[in-house]
């Protein structure tokens, strides 16, 4: 039996992730929204109706899955059921007053941690927990050696002295995370602009303003570049990721000015599809920067994200394919104009997830070269 099912989550400002919850009906234990694949509806699409119905909130869903775990589902006449379920991750954007199965269940936010714990199967356990994974926590005796060799470090002969005089290393970490907020910010920006709506505008100087943002960061980098004499890093390889960071919200930023260019006001599922794909991306590269700060503790889960950035790159491009034939064959029907305009847009939203295929790079380089 196949089914699908959303991981609802959202970020506060301060970076912490929270899972919603919710009980099933008959045993009351925590589930993630789930149900039965719908005939002619894609599994996302079909795990944002379940997460409507059963938890009342909207979201994007990312077409791209996080993994599959099985359970075993109760029959009514007392058997049961081995059942594999699909899971999407779900950015929440709205928690309505009013749904379907109000009442029946009870919802609530957890933690990444907590949410892992909270469920009964091992699979979703697994694919919670790594959902996002924070930097493993080396143990005492791992802290203490680093420590121990930083401190032998800073005190070698001539460098004592010499180290005291430069520079420091700057606020290098910090700006990969700040830029990286903008990303989040812009991408979510993006995916609501794709739904279309009275809000438009809105969104539009959304992703304008996080652009500006994100040019201020990467000019205080650059800055910081030619100022501080020790860097975290070889210069080549901040200025490489900061730029490819950069070169994402601006792509984003693009993909705004051309809707409103044109006046587009309706957008087709592949397009929404690849904005969903594009808050992932987004996603995983905020989990990624403040593991920058230690890449040999989190060499490992540096590959495991950087990995999912080329494999969404690589589901971008599906679906970029498939919009613009499906594009085409409208266009032959109709106005050719839409064509031109729909490409324009596929093009810019191929870009995004390119530069973030970029960023996946970038990140695996920098653990090539110092894990």
């Amino acid at each position: 039996m196949r089914q699908i099912a959303a991981l609802p989550y959202t970020t506060a400002p301060d970076g912490s992730m929270q899972i919603l919850l919710i009980t099933s009906r008959d045993t009351r234990r925590w589930v993630i929204p789930k149900g039965n694949r719908i005939k002619g509806l894609a599994g996302h699409r079909a795990a944002e109706l379940e997460a409507f119905e059963e938890a009342g909130i909207h979201g994007v869903a990312c077409p791209a899955p996080l993994g599959r775990y099985r359970y075993d589902k109760r029959r009514r006449s007392g058997g049961a059921r081995e059942a594999t379920v699909e899971v999407f991750p779900l950015a929440v954007t709205r928690h309505l007053t009013q749904w379907p199965e109000q009442g029946q269940r009870e919802l609530r936010w957890f933690s990444v941690a907590d949410a892992a714990k909270a469920v009964d199967e091992p699979d979703l356990q697994s694919i919670i927990a790594g959902f996002r994974e924070p930097p493993a926590d080396p143990g005492w005796f791992i802290r203490s050696l680093l420590a121990i060799r930083e401190w032998q470090r800073e005190r070698t002969g001539m460098l004592r002295w010499f180290h005291a005089l430069m520079p420091k290393q700057g606020r290098f970490f910090e700006q990969f995370e700040d830029h990286a907020a903008t990303l989040v910010a812009g991408a979510d920006a993006l995916a609501q602009l794709l739904k279309g709506g009275p809000d438009m505008a809105a969104h539009i100087k959304t992703i304008s303003d996080e652009e500006h943002r994100a040019d201020d960061i990467i000019r205080e980098v650059l800055q910081d570049v030619r100022r501080i004499f020790v860097t975290p890093f070889d210069r080549s390889a901040i200025t490489g990721l900061i730029g490819v960071m950069d070169d994402a919200i601006d792509q984003m930023n693009q993909t705004a000015k051309a809707i409103a260019l044109f006046e587009a006001t309706e957008f087709p599922a592949q397009m929404q599809d690849m904005s969903a794909l594009i808050v992932e991306c987004a996603r995983i590269t905020v989990e990624a920067m403040p593991l920058l700060r230690s890449l040999n503790l989190n060499a490992t889960r540096l590959h495991e994200l950087t990995e999912r950035l080329v494999k969404l790159e690589g589901h971008a491009d599906l679906l970029h394919e498939a919009g613009l034939k499906a594009l085409y064959a409208k266009a032959r029907a109709g106005n050719p104009m839409d064509f031109i305009v729909g490409n324009e847009i596929y093009s810019h939203l191929e870009k995004v997830t390119d530069r973030f295929e970029d960023v996946a790079n970038e990140i695996s380089g920098l653990v090539i070269d110092h894990a």
